[in-house]
């Protein structure tokens, strides 16, 4: 049922921005290294940039199939402190809402509404329930997004981002944030004939525990005007994937994407699968 209206919902989504979407605005000529992309600010979105004064939309759902995933009962409330494996179902319809503030700061925001399931391993003696559910609010974020120094025909750009993710779920622990986390990372970014590379790392914390955060190697490649591809590989810590995204664009400011994410390692989500619409409003 959730993702009959989620499909429902990204289906108005559609017909929505083709109605509201700004028209077309002519391509201009730019420099061979921005022709995949534009000279807009790398977003947490991938293969998305955004420029001064652009308002980005992007509704889309967001699916998670692990049967290998790892937990401990502990982080649940139950007594037992030890890491078993156990089958991990989730749904998300989420909404992202971008802003780019200046020609080097942009400002973005997620939040989710999830539903997620966890079976646990049959050599789980705990007091836990053979099936745990939780529905609700899920993770809402904020970041900043800042272009230190812009690309040039000879050298990538530079940026750097700060993340939030607010504790508005405390007794949720499957589906929310129970504590304040924060992120804060580095990138460089370079276009080149054949695609733009980007290369990122950052930190994080959660209740004041410092520790080495996602990390990524993206590829965004502009095939025509019509069709754009993606591939990255993302990881935290030992939980690495493989990425891939198709994006095809139904006019010059809405685009529908296609994602999905593979587990390379044990710990990582074995299959996540990505369907949306995104939105573009660029200053007039």
């Amino acid at each position: 049922m959730r993702v009959k209206l989620a499909v429902c919902g990204l289906a108005g989504a559609v017909l929505l921005g083709l109605c509201l979407a700004p028209k077309p605005v002519s391509a201009q000529d730019v420099p061979f290294y921005l022709k995949d992309r534009g000279p807009g600010i790398p977003t947490s979105m991938f293969g998305t940039y955004i420029q001064k004064g652009e308002w980005i939309v992007y509704p889309f759902f967001e699916y998670y199939l692990d049967n290998n995933y790892e937990y401990s009962p502990n982080e649940f409330g139950f007594t037992l402190d030890q890491d078993y494996r156990g089958q991990y179902r989730e749904s998300e319809v989420l909404m992202f809402l971008g802003y780019g503030l200046t020609d080097r700061l942009a400002l973005e925001v997620e939040a989710a509404y999830t539903h997620a399931s966890l079976t646990k391993s049959p050599d789980d003696l705990s007091g836990m329930p053979d099936m745990l559910t939780e529905s609700g609010l899920g993770d809402v974020q904020a970041e900043l997004r800042w272009m230190w120094s812009k690309e040039t025909a000879s050298r990538p750009g530079w940026f750097s981002y700060g993340e939030l993710v607010f504790p508005f779920q405390k007794d949720k622990y499957l589906i929310g944030t129970p504590v304040l986390e924060t992120k804060a990372g580095v990138g460089l970014i370079k276009g080149f004939t054949w695609g733009t590379v980007i290369v990122r790392a950052a930190v994080e914390q959660a209740g004041g525990v410092f520790d080495l955060g996602e990390y990524a190697v993206e590829y965004y490649k502009r095939l025509s005007k019509t069709f754009c591809v993606y591939a990255g590989i993302e990881g935290t810590q030992d939980e690495v994937a493989f990425i891939s995204e198709i994006q095809l664009w139904l006019s010059d400011t809405v685009r529908f994407k296609i994602n999905n994410s593979f587990g390379l390692t044990s710990k990582a989500t074995g299959w996540a699968p990505e369907i949306g619409l995104m939105m573009s409003f660029p200053k007039r």
